[in-house]
C-alpha cells in the first residue's frame, strides 16, 4: 500500500474524551422495552437463588443515603444508597454505590437462611472512614462502616451514613465463613484526595468458579489497608439456575447485537462455513506445496493437541479468489454463540464469536496528521467477539463486552445505545474491527499520537440475532482447531515505518519514531490469530 498524508479531519466525535454532565440519582435507566418473562416452573429468572442453605435476591431498588458532587469518573461524584423493598425474610449484606455520570442502574443482594445460623448480625461496628475533611462539594459528610462479624462468619459489604452515629447491629447480615469467599476490586466507583471506592468481584472467576458478586464496595485510602469484606459462594454449584435452551434462544433474540461498520470497511465478516467453501486452504508444515481445500464445517482440520506450529489456514491461492474471499461476505455471516455460567452461576454469559476472513491495515494519527501504515496491522483470520451478561435472578442483561484488540471493556447496560427494542449497538472499527459503544474517533495512544480506531454508522450492519449457531467445546468440528487461522508472515518493521515517517516533517517524525516503541507487539507482522477455544475467556471471565 502507498504512503500518503492527509490533514486530519475534526469532524468525527473523540468519543475518548467525552464529556458527561451529572444525572440526578433519583434518574433510573429503563430498557426501551419490556424485559422477557420466564414460566415460573423454571429455576431460571424466578428472582431468587439458594447458594446452598444461603437464599439471595439481587434487589434494584434504593434510598439515597449520601453523595459527593467531585471525583471519580468524570470528575462528577458518586452516589451511595441503601437497598429498600427488601423481600419479607431477607436481610440486607451492604449497601450500594454508582458514579453520577449515569444513571441509577444496578443491584446489591440480600440474604435469607434456609438452614441454620448462616446468617448473623455483627457484634459492631469500625469507622473506616470519613469524608469531614475532604474539600469537595458533598451533601454533608459520609461516613463508611465496616460491620465487625461475630467468629465464624464475614462481612461482604459495608454501610454508609450521613451522621457520626453508629448503626444499628440488626441493620445487616453477616456470613457463615463457609459460604464466602475472597474478593477484589472491580469497576472504580468514586475517589478523591487519596480516597478511593470501588466494586467488589470474585477474585478466582471462570465456569467452574463458586464466587458470588455481592454487588456492594470497598472503601480504602492510601494510608490504610481495605476492609476485610469477601464475596459469597455458591456450594449448591450443580448450573440448575442457568437458563435452558428455549430461553436462551428467546435471551438472544431480545439483546442480540446490532454491529454497524464503517462506510470505508473493506473487510466484513462472514460465515466459518462461507470462508472454507470459498477456498480456504489448510497448510501443513513440511508440506507446503500441498495445501489441503477445507471441507465446509472443517470436518477435515485436526482436532485437539496444541497451537504447535504444525498447521495453519490461508486465503485461496488464486489472486481473484483471495482479494474476494478477503473482503468478506455480510450476507452469509454468522455468529457463534458460547453459553457459559459465571459468577457462581448466578449470571450466563452469552459469548458472541464473529469471523472476519482479513483484517485490514492499521492507520495512525500525528498531531493534525492521518496516514496509513503500510503493512502493519494486517493479518489472515480475524476472530472478535461480545459478550451479554444476563442475570439469572431476572434475566435482565447487566453489561456488555467489547472485544478491542488484546483486550477489551465491559459497558453497563445503562450505558448503551438500544435499538430494535433491547438490542444494544456496538460499532466495529474500520480495518480492526475492535468494537465500541459509540461512533467516533478513539485513540490508542496520547498527546494525539497514536492508532486511530475510527468507528462511524456505515450502511453495512448486522443483526447477530438473525443468523447464530450456537458452540460448544468439540461442536462444530472447526471450534477444536487448536492451531493458528492465519500464516505467520515476518517482514521487516523498521523498513515499514520509515517509509511512513519519512513523509513527516522533523518534530512530528521524532514522535512518530517514539511511538511506534509503543505499539504492541500484536500489531506487528502478519500473524493469524487462533479461534475462540483457545482463548482465556473460554473457561474463564473477560477481565
Amino acid at each position: 500500500m502507498g504512503n500518503c498524508l492527509t490533514i486530519s479531519d475534526p469532524s468525527p466525535e473523540d468519543v475518548s474524551n467525552k464529556v458527561l454532565k451529572a444525572l440526578p440519582v433519583e434518574t433510573a435507566f429503563k430498557f426501551p422495552s419490556p424485559l422477557p418473562t420466564f414460566t415460573q416452573s423454571s429455576v431460571f429468572a424466578k428472582g431468587t437463588i439458594d447458594l446452598g442453605g444461603l437464599e439471595v435476591s439481587q434487589v434494584s431498588t434504593f434510598n439515597k443515603v449520601w453523595s459527593t458532587y467531585e471525583g471519580g469518573p468524570d470528575n462528577l461524584g458518586a452516589t451511595f444508597f441503601e437497598p429498600s423493598s427488601i423481600p419479607s425474610g431477607f436481610s440486607i449484606l451492604g449497601y450500594y454505590a454508582q458514579p453520577n455520570n449515569r444513571k441509577l442502574f444496578g443491584w446489591v443482594l440480600t440474604a435469607r437462611d434456609l438452614s441454620s445460623n448462616t446468617l448473623k448480625p455483627p457484634i459492631d461496628y469500625t469507622l473506616v472512614g470519613t469524608t469531614e475533611s475532604l474539600k469537595i462539594k458533598q451533601d454533608g459528610t459520609g461516613y463508611f462502616w465496616q460491620p465487625v462479624p461475630p467468629d465464624g462468619y464475614q462481612a461482604v459489604g459495608l454501610i454508609v451514613t450521613n451522621t457520626s452515629q453508629k448503626p444499628a447491629l440488626d441493620k445487616l447480615r453477616c456470613v457463615r465463613s463457609d459460604l464466602t469467599e475472597q474478593c477484589e476490586t472491580d469497576t472504580w466507583i468514586w475517589g478523591s484526595n487519596g480516597v478511593n471506592v470501588s466494586i467488589l468481584r470474585p477474585t478466582t472467576r471462570g465456569t467452574q468458579a463458586t464466587g458470588v458478586s455481592v454487588g456492594t464496595f470497598t472503601y480504602q485510602t492510601q494510608n490504610s489497608s481495605p476492609p476485610s469484606l469477601s464475596c459469597l459462594k455458591n456450594t449448591k454449584f450443580d448450573f440448575s439456575t442457568m437458563p435452558n435452551g428455549s430461553q436462551i434462544k428467546k435471551l438472544f433474540e431480545t439483546y442480540s447485537p446490532l454491529i454497524y461498520f464503517h462506510p470505508d470497511e473493506e473487510y466484513l465478516p462472514s460465515s466459518v462455513n462461507w470462508y472454507f467453501s470459498n477456498g480456504a486452504l489448510l497448510y501443513k508444515k513440511g508440506e507446503e506445496s500441498k495445501p489441503i481445500p477445507i471441507e465446509p464445517n472443517g470436518t477435515n482440520l485436526p482436532q485437539g493437541e496444541s497451537n504447535d506450529g504444525s498447521y495453519w489456514l490461508d486465503l485461496p491461492i488464486d489472486k481473484n479468489s483471495k482479494e474476494r474471499v478477503k473482503k468478506g461476505d455480510i450476507q452469509n455471516t454468522n455468529v457463534y454463540l458460547h453459553i457459559k455460567p459465571m459468577l457462581g452461576s448466578t449470571f450466563t454469559d452469552i459469548a458472541i464469536w464473529i469471523f472476519y476472513p482479513f483484517n485490514g491495515p492499521a492507520r495512525a494519527k500525528v498531531k493534525f496528521v492521518n496516514l496509513p501504515l503500510g503493512r502493519i496491522g494486517e493479518h489472515i483470520g480475524d476472530w472478535e467477539h461480545a459478550t451479554l451478561r444476563i442475570s439469572n435472578f431476572t434475566g435482565e442483561l447487566w453489561r456488555l463486552f467489547l472485544s478491542q484488540h488484546s483486550g477489551g471493556v465491559w459497558i453497563e447496560a445503562s450505558d448503551l445505545e438500544f435499538q430494535s427494542g433491547n438490542k444494544p449497538v456496538a460499532y466495529a472499527s474500520l480495518h480492526g474491527h475492535a468494537m465500541y459503544p459509540k461512533p467516533g474517533l478513539v485513540l490508542q495512544g496520547d498527546d494525539g499520537i497514536g492508532i486511530r480506531n475510527d468507528t462511524a454508522k456505515g450502511k453495512n450492519v448486522i443483526d447477530t440475532g438473525l443468523g447464530y449457531e450456537v458452540i460448544a467445546a468439540e461442536e462444530p468440528p472447526w471450534v477444536d482447531y487448536l492451531r493458528k487461522w492465519g500464516p505467520k508472515i515476518d517482514y521487516n518493521v523498521d523498513d515499514e515505518v520509515r517509509a511512513v515517517a519519512k513523509i513527516l516533517p522533523g518534530a512530528l517524525k521524532k514522535a512518530f519514531v517514539k511511538f511506534v516503541k509503543k505499539i504492541p507487539d500484536e500489531v506487528f507482522g502478519e500473524d493469524g490469530p487462533t479461534g475462540p477455544k483457545l482463548k482465556s475467556n473460554w473457561a474463564g471471565d473477560e477481565n
